[in-house]
């Protein structure tokens, strides 16, 4: 790094200390700049990215880091940089407003505002010099400071026009929700399936994890075959293609093909724990260890590289990184390429044959496309060739073709550990932990792992003690080294209250369930719409001019869908009625969107569906941590029922407290001195049984009668 430091110095973002030594004079977002443009009469240039994000890069190198282009921005604008992690809410708006003026949007974002924050031009990634017919951002910066300079009154009514847009669009009309929906979106979604090579739509492909919640949920309710083969066939053609890391598990953020073989290479932790329990239900479902591999693998990649020492989880590694075959060169998912030369030399000819014949790996690269020559000569490894094919070309076992893979795997990894790793991006964020501490509870309980449970129970420690004031029952949404900042979004507390509810159903520590209601109770105080039901995203924020609600289950899922289903769960478990009313009364928030586009909403239609039936419930009777208890915790933990909740009860501590709130939890007891389960629905239970054997067939619906 050269030059003087702007204003970004003192911050923890490693996206906004990326641009700390720009000869842009860049703040960050709060007061300073915006009273700042007031008092010289500037707009605003505001920049939204995130330290990962590849186009962000270039943009900084090509514009940023170009001295002619900042003193342009510097005389003209007060400029802002913005990491939209730490700040969805400030991202969420001008996304908005981006995307109604040009009908797209993504990252980078620039974004042109008058003092006080209305956007009045907004583009994406802007290149440095005119091409292909578009201005370049020279040319841009002078046309808007020309504007500014001489038709304001035109920009102060774009401006206007585009809040009143925004704001008419925030006020959504309330129907009955069509019992249709479920169906439609089931249509909707076999009508984008890829038959061919799994997945939804062309390219580029993303894992949209909830999906295939939807997906899974419709086939427990209908039977549906074709709802769990296009599932399971996605998840079996993403684990197998480039975009699943190999070497060292875990997933890229998507696919630049149809086939899942060109990843954008950027590993997002959003992405690891959504798709870990995507894995976790397939493997529910079908006993197929294949499935387990995958989630097993997800875990110990979040395990070992995501994870902080005290017990939080990192946000995302970069798709940027040095090249291995040229050192000093940088390049998209350079850290994860090899060279079919570089393969035989670490492996050996007899192992590199079989490896490369198995993953795909040729002399020239085995790229499907390469526009910006990235790929020339290396190999995305994937999974060309299964285990038995390749046995079959060698004549040789299947064994011996699998450990032969297993060691191969094993060389390779640790030889790629010793190239430049790529950007971590090491703050970590509340809403993303609170993901990653649901899967990972149920992994561990699912596979069996007490180390994954552990590390669920860590991060949710790590929280409370880091991010979150017991006096005043806020959570903040980042910490970064050493320092715990910005207010928590809704997504902050709905995703964790989430992870919180799916520990606690592992962990059976009613710690755990009494801090997921206090969280809940401060939500509806900080988010409720009183007006107009449901959830605001972001907190108040007086620069920001609209307070947004997502009506999409995108990479991440709407927090208005978390924040209606953790009220439909607690609801039920604690007798809040009041909360169940308020489940169903954001569901209807949303109904507008629901009946014109259900497919944007499949995590809301989970809801929609566990509404109009009955709860379940699964409660065991027995001494924490006896074997027999184990043995039927771990027997729940092999059924797929995403609506069925887990109980123990120990006559101890948590069910005292369930008992306050479920008068039936008093009545449930250990029969012959032997751990008992109850398999109930609205808290009608069958028959209770002490064998794991009668467990099994009541959980799978073949015997016993309700009592």
């Amino acid at each position: 790094m050269a030059g003087k430091a702007n204003h970004l110095i003192s911050e923890k973002s490693p996206y906004l200390l990326q641009h700390a030594f720009n000869p842009v004079d860049w703040y960050p977002w709060g007061d300073e700049p915006f009273a700042l443009a007031k008092k010289e009469d500037k707009p605003i240039f505001l920049s939204i990215g995130y330290s990962t994000c590849h186009w962000c890069h270039v943009m900084a190198h090509e514009s940023f880091e170009n001295k002619e282009i900042a003193v342009l921005l510097n005389r003209y604008f007060v400029c802002v940089k913005v990491d939209r992690e730490e700040r969805p809410d400030v991202d969420q708006m001008y996304m908005a407003a981006t995307m109604a003026m040009n009908g797209s949007g993504g990252w980078p974002m620039s974004v042109f505002l008058l003092p006080d924050g209305r956007p009045f031009y907004a583009a994406t990634y802007i290149p440095a010099k005119s091409m292909y017919g578009r201005p370049g951002f020279p040319e841009i910066i002078e046309a808007v400071h020309n504007a500014w300079q001489g038709r304001r009154d035109e920009l102060q009514q774009v401006a206007g026009k585009l809040i009143r847009s925004l704001e008419n669009e925030r006020q959504r009309s309330m129907a009955k929700i069509q019992s249709d929906v479920a169906d439609r979106t089931f249509s909707g979604i076999s009508g984008q399936f890829d038959a061919v090579y799994g997945g939804f739509g062309s390219a580029p492909k993303f894992p949209r994890p909830v999906l295939f919640t939807f997906l899974l949920q419709y086939y427990l309710k209908t039977g549906n075959k074709h709802a769990l083969n296009m599932t399971l066939a996605t998840l079996k053609a993403m684990a197998e293609g480039g975009m699943y890391d190999h070497l060292g598990g875990g997933f890229h953020r998507y696919s630049v093909d149809g086939q899942w073989r060109i990843p954008h290479f950027e590993k997002m932790l959003y992405d690891q724990a959504q798709l870990l329990n995507s894995y976790l239900d397939a493997y529910q479902i079908t006993g197929d260890n294949q499935y387990a591999k995958v989630a097993r693998e997800i875990a110990d990649y979040v395990l070992r590289d995501m994870r902080d020492s005290k017990g939080g989880f990192y946000s995302a590694e970069d798709a940027d990184s040095e090249d291995p075959y040229a050192p000093g060169k940088h390049g998209e998912g350079a850290f994860y390429l090899w060279t079919e030369k570089d393969i035989v030399t670490i492996l050996g000819a007899k192992d590199a044959n079989i490896f490369n014949f198995c993953y795909g790996v040729e002399f020239d690269g085995n790229a499907l496309q390469d526009p910006q020559h990235e790929f020339t000569g290396r190999n995305i490894l994937y999974r060309a060739r299964s285990d038995e094919e390749a046995a079959g070309h060698f004549k040789m076992n299947v064994s011996k073709i699998t450990a032969s893979l297993e060691k191969s795997r094993s060389i390779l990894f640790a030889k790629r550990k010793k190239r430049l790793q790529p950007h971590l991006d090491d703050k970590i964020i509340t809403a993303w932990n609170g993901l990653m501490i649901g899967s990972l509870a149920r992994a561990g309980a699912i596979l069996e792992e007490q180390k994954m449970i552990d590390a669920a129970g860590q991060a949710a420690q790590f929280i409370q003690a880091i991010l979150y004031d017991p006096e005043t029952g806020l959570l903040q949404r980042r910490y970064r080294d050493g320092e715990a900042a910005h207010a928590g979004q809704l997504d902050d507390y709905a995703f964790l209250v989430s992870g919180l509810i799916d520990l606690y159903q592992v962990a059976q520590e009613p710690e755990l369930l009494s801090w997921a209601r206090e969280l809940t109770i401060k939500s509806i105080q900080l988010f409720w719409d009183k007006e107009s039901s449901g959830f605001f995203d972001s907190v108040a924020d007086e620069k920001v001019p609209i307070r947004m609600k997502a009506d999409y289950d995108g990479a991440e899922p709407a927090a208005n869908s978390v924040a209606s289903m953790n009220l439909l769960r607690l609801g039920r478990l604690t007798a809040n009625d009041d909360w169940l009313k308020r489940a169903q009364q954001t569901v209807d928030a949303f109904s507008g969107q629901i009946n014109a586009h259900p497919q944007a909403l499949p995590q809301m239609l989970c809801v929609i569906q566990q509404l109009r039936e009955k709860p379940e419930q699964v409660v065991i009777a027995g001494k924490r941590g006896a074997a027999d208890t184990r043995a039927m915790l771990a027997e729940v933990w092999r059924h797929f029922n995403p609506a069925r909740f887990v109980l123990l009860a120990d006559k101890e501590n948590n069910q005292k407290m369930l008992a306050n709130m479920l008068p039936f939890m008093q009545t449930v007891t250990m029969k012959d001195g032997r751990a008992t389960a109850y398999v109930c629905k609205d808290f009608t239970c069958r028959l209770p049984v002490t064998t794991v054997k009668d467990f099994a067939a009541q959980l799978k619906g073949k015997e016993g009668k309700e009592q």
